[in-house]
């Protein structure tokens, strides 16, 4: 007598599979804002020409000034110390409009405002009191040493950080476009249903 056929062993039923988690969708970022692409600072295009006028300016009243005032201080002391203010006003004006951050420029327009006050005060000064200015300042009689270029040189560093400042403020102005913004809040909708659930 045959034996009965084994019958197969129960094998056991798949373990259930976890159901994945909702993964949470990302969080919703704002379409930035479209800005023309702009210079990375007021050293760009005729700036180049301005930064190194003023750079060539730090430098030969910084070192006049150090030359003078190691040498003959006692011969014209004011002079020679009009002569170190003014370069070290070049040297900040230099920096700053190189720079070309907002912070930078307003000191650069302090700087230039300065130095343009300085021109008036010293050229005037220099021509009532000439005992005052044995020798020259960089700023005597309006810049007339330098080709009167200290007299203008600050009205052209005031002109180029005022044209800057209204580039700034178009920026600022700018909407983004409706279809962004739309956008924008179903984004922000879509991420609130996912949180609620």
């Amino acid at each position: 007598m045959s034996e009965p056929a084994a019958s197969p062993e129960p094998t056991a039923s798949p373990e259930p599979t976890a159901s994945p988690e909702p993964t949470a969708s990302p969080e919703p970022v704002a379409s930035p804002e479209p800005a023309a692409p702009r210079p990375e600072s007021t050293r760009t295009g005729p700036g180049r020409l301005l930064v190194a006028v003023y750079g060539l300016f730090a430098l030969s009243a910084s070192a006049r000034a150090v030359v003078q005032i190691a040498t003959k201080f006692s011969h014209a002391p004011v002079a020679y110390l009009l002569s170190a203010f003014a370069g070290a006003v070049y040297i900040l004006a230099t920096v700053t409009l190189t720079n070309g951050s907002p912070t930078a420029r307003r000191i650069a327009v302090l700087s230039c405002s300065v130095e343009f006050a300085g021109v008036l005060a010293v050229g005037t000064w220099s021509l009532l009191d000439r005992a005052t200015f044995p020798d020259a300042t960089v700023w005597s009689g309006y810049g007339s040493g330098y080709g009167f270029v200290p007299l203008v040189l600050p009205v052209f560093g005031l002109l180029w950080l005022r044209y800057w400042a209204r580039r700034a403020g178009t920026r600022r102005t700018v909407v983004p476009a409706p279809g962004d913004a739309g956008e924008a809040a179903e984004a922000a909708d879509a991420g609130a249903d996912v949180k609620s659930v």
